[in-house]
């Protein structure tokens, strides 16, 4: 059985780990902390709920502890910022660790004060940021390791911009950390232009899907989804993330699924940041069975359990496909995740199987009750399995474009390499608090 030991991690983290009942470590973590540790640049392709956060947290803590520097973590929604503090802080905190989170929702005087008090550790969204910057409440010249978490997704959301100007004014002498779910060629690019020859750990090809996760696509009309979905939240008896593509969509299915009898709450960028918080822990605590959210909402969900994803719609691009349904199937548990796509989708199904090279199981839709749709539309017709005589318009397939090459590491270390690094780097000296906290 993997263990902790022997990835070079010091002493004091090892009983801190054994204590909170870590044991045994994920792929990524397994891959990932020994190279870390080195202070190598590490480019980590893996799907959510992995365990990226401790692949990264625990070789930041302990080389933290030996460097006078800070460290820097940049994510793509507050959600996800607090919940990697909350997972630092788990560790840390007996150390001494001290962190600053800097989100956008909460007041920007709250978090001066905490960069004020010296923190070992900075998390925060690239908006935010860029207002600490232009404030200048932020200085980010001690910066001696990065991590850019959920890269990809901070792409998609347009952060490049404000990616940039952060990264100018960090030291180029540094340690850097990407972790994506997927590779397209914008990751590539920035791997290349800010990293030093960055070691390429695969836990599973770019964009695949975990293997506990059993899928199927409904082909349905829209105007018959509400229908489906009761139908489907009447099978699964778990905890349920349903996806909507906007908003107001998952306003309105929210309503409509406690109009069915279900406790369930909704987050997307509507709503404050007290109510996404207050929907999620009750989402976690078993309060709400059904959670709706929209894609950009749901970067910080991070819960166990999980039994079913739910794509109400289909995601906008392939890619965040692999991020909705990675929410399920964690800890080595099973899940499950179910789609629904309307008969002129066929092309967008596609575009998803090419990018996790599996084909989705096409499943006949449920009998349903003849009762009215909970939808306001009327129904008309029913299920549809295929379209036929259908030309779905063509995009460009950026799949097979070469793109550099990194250096590949699949985690074997040799007696050579991480044990002799163990010897010389996995003290810790706790005597002096801000440089071992």
């Amino acid at each position: 059985m993997n263990t902790f030991d022997g990835l070079g991690i010091a002493p004091k983290l090892l009983q801190i780990l054994t204590s909170l009942k870590f044991t045994t470590p994920t792929p990524i973590q397994l891959q990932s902390i020994p190279v870390a540790i080195e202070g190598k640049d590490v480019m980590g392709i893996a799907q959510t709920g992995t365990g990226k956060t401790m692949a990264f947290g625990i070789p930041m803590i302990q080389r933290l502890a030996q460097l006078k520097g800070r460290g820097l973590i940049i994510l793509p929604t507050r959600e996800l910022a607090l919940q990697v503090n909350q997972s630092l802080q788990l560790i840390g905190k007996s150390l001494g660790l001290k962190t600053a989170v800097m989100i956008g929702g909460e007041p920007i005087g709250r978090q001066i004060r905490a960069l004020k008090q010296n923190p070992h550790i900075l998390i925060g969204t690239p908006g935010r940021i860029n207002d600490h910057l232009e404030q200048r409440t932020l200085n980010l010249s001690l910066v001696k390791i990065l991590v850019l978490d959920e890269a990809d997704r901070m792409l998609d959301m347009g952060f490049e911009p404000q990616i940039k100007k952060i990264l100018a004014q960090i030291p180029r002498e540094r340690q850097t950390m990407l972790f994506s779910a997927t590779m397209p060629d914008q990751i590539v690019k920035i791997a290349t232009t800010y990293m030093a020859q960055p070691l390429r750990i695969e836990v599973a090809p770019a964009g695949t899907t975990a293997r506990d996760i059993a899928q199927e696509v409904f082909f349905v009309r829209k105007e018959k989804k509400l229908d489906l979905l009761a139908k489907v939240l009447s099978e699964h008896k778990g905890a349920v993330l349903v996806f909507s593509r906007t908003k107001f969509g998952a306003r309105k299915i929210a309503t409509s699924v406690r109009n069915m009898g279900h406790a369930a709450s909704e987050i997307h960028s509507n709503r404050s940041l007290g109510q996404r918080k207050e929907a999620l822990e009750g989402f976690k605590i078993g309060r709400y069975r059904v959670l709706v959210a929209t894609d950009i909402a749901a970067r910080g969900i991070d819960v166990t359990g999980i039994e079913l994803v739910l794509n109400y719609d289909l995601p906008e691009n392939p890619e965040d496909y692999v991020h909705r349904i990675g929410r399920t199937g964690r800890a080595g548990l099973s899940g499950k995740a179910i789609s629904f796509a309307t008969p002129d989708q066929r092309y967008d199904v596609r575009s998803i199987e090419r990018l996790i090279k599996l084909t989705l199981p096409v499943t006949h839709a449920p009998e349903l009750s003849t009762t009215p749709s909970i939808s306001p539309a009327p129904a008309r017709h029913g299920y549809v399995r295929q379209v036929r005589g259908q030309q779905p318009h063509r995009r460009e397939d950026r799949s097979r474009r070469s793109r550099p090459k990194f250096t590949s590491h699949r985690g074997k270390p040799t007696d050579q390499g991480f044990d002799a690094h163990h010897r010389r780097s996995n003290r810790i000296n706790y005597r002096d608090d801000r440089d071992s906290f």
